[in-house]
């Protein structure tokens, strides 16, 4: 049994999924707001305490063409803290369109601009982390 933890990095709000225990399913689980992303470091730590997450699965923002930009750069960075810090298996997961799915969803749902703002990025982390446990399992 194995709990997964997807993070979807940004510069202001970090999305938080998790899996389930048998890592079959995820569920968003928050928004981090941050002025500066390091400032995530230690909450995200002490969820991986908290929920026994054996694996830190970061979304990894590719280009369309798969190309990396200066926004994989600093999500790589992130997940050089996050190893370090939290003391699990850090890896990294191509998260392009797991925003515009998300966003899809949300719009699906009729929900108001301010409302998936504050959303929008545990959803995309609960996009990329189901993707990446259907693939792994």
């Amino acid at each position: 049994m194995s709990r997964f933890l997807g993070v979807d990095y940004g510069t202001r709000r970090i999305g938080l999924a998790v899996s389930d225990p048998l890592g079959m399913f995820a569920t968003a689980l928050e928004v981090i707001q941050v002025d500066v992303p390091d400032e995530a470091v230690p909450r995200i730590v002490e969820i991986v305490r908290d929920k026994d997450v054996e694996t830190i699965v970061v979304g990894l923002p590719l280009n369309m063409d798969g190309s990396e930009g200066d926004a994989a750069a600093a999500a790589r960075a992130f997940a050089s803290q996050l190893r370090e810090a939290g003391g699990v298996e850090v890896v990294m997961c191509d998260e392009r369109l797991s925003t515009y799915t998300a966003e899809s969803i949300l719009l699906e749902a009729d929900m108001s601009r301010g409302k998936r703002k504050k959303v929008i990025d545990k959803l995309a982390a609960q996009v990329f982390l189901q993707q990446y446990l259907d693939e792994h399992s």
